[in-house]
């Protein structure tokens, strides 16, 4: 079988909030954001020095003291698109890694489909190469979505890499969709291998990456509350703390 392939990405300076956020609450997420500087190019930055500095200082600021909802706001004289795209390439990463823990036991033998509980069904489509949604298996519905998003990241119209050019128009829609897909690998996780998580000790890891990216995604209004149907308890009582 095909070794699956774990990649990170950074884009712009971006990489910079990574590095920042190695302070993040525990090993876990430490080792999934330590990696986002490795394999991969660092392209232009348009952010000054200073610009840099002063968010790197708020990110630790935040996620170094464990406080995930003032960590996820945006910080005061941010651009809100230029926020979101840092922490899309972030939490890209995360997922990644996270997922690939998994690789072992989320099999086309064991995950004919991808799905989240027994009544989520999720197919695949990218509206370009595959143009009605598709049934495939969980390893290979993930696959899809990790080099459909790693394509995202890497098209300049989309995650500008030129000083100072604009995002586009659509960029926050984008995002969104990117959001919502990785939501499933998560729910996918939490109803098919949540057990295995528990046995290889990382529940903890997993629930702390979960909490981040709700909280995120909830602050910006990213995933529509349909969408977190499959995990909607979970979601709930994390939005409640």
């Amino acid at each position: 079988m095909k070794k699956k392939r774990v990649e990170t990405k950074t884009v712009r300076d971006y990489s910079f909030h990574v590095l920042a956020s190695q302070s993040l609450l525990n090993m876990y997420i430490c080792l999934c954001l330590c990696f986002c500087t490795c394999n991969n190019s660092y392209y232009e930055s348009f952010w000054s020095w200073q610009q840099g500095a002063q968010l790197q200082k708020h990110i630790d600021a935040t996620l170094g003291s464990g406080n995930l909802r003032e960590a996820v706001r945006l910080p005061p004289g941010e651009d809100i698109n230029e926020w979101l795209a840092v922490n899309t390439v972030d939490f890209f990463n995360q997922v990644n890694i996270l997922y690939g823990t998994l690789t072992e036991f989320c099999t086309a033998a064991n995950c004919p489909t991808m799905t989240a509980g027994p009544k989520y069904e999720y197919r695949w489509a990218d509206g370009v190469t595959i143009k009605k949604p598709i049934e495939v298996s969980a390893p290979k519905y993930v696959e899809y979505l990790m080099d459909w998003i790693e394509a995202q990241l890497d098209d300049e119209l989309i995650f500008p890499q030129k000083l100072g050019a604009p995002f586009p128009p659509n960029f926050q829609d984008v995002v969104k969709t990117i959001f919502k897909r990785l939501f499933r690998v998560y729910a996918h996780i939490y109803h098919s291998h949540f057990q295995k998580i528990v046995s290889l000790k990382e529940e903890a890891h997993l629930n702390t990456c979960f909490k981040h990216f709700v909280l995120f995604t909830w602050e910006f209004r990213l995933i529509d509350k349909g969408e977190l149907a499959p995990l909607y308890d979970l979601v709930e009582s994390i939005l409640k703390l």
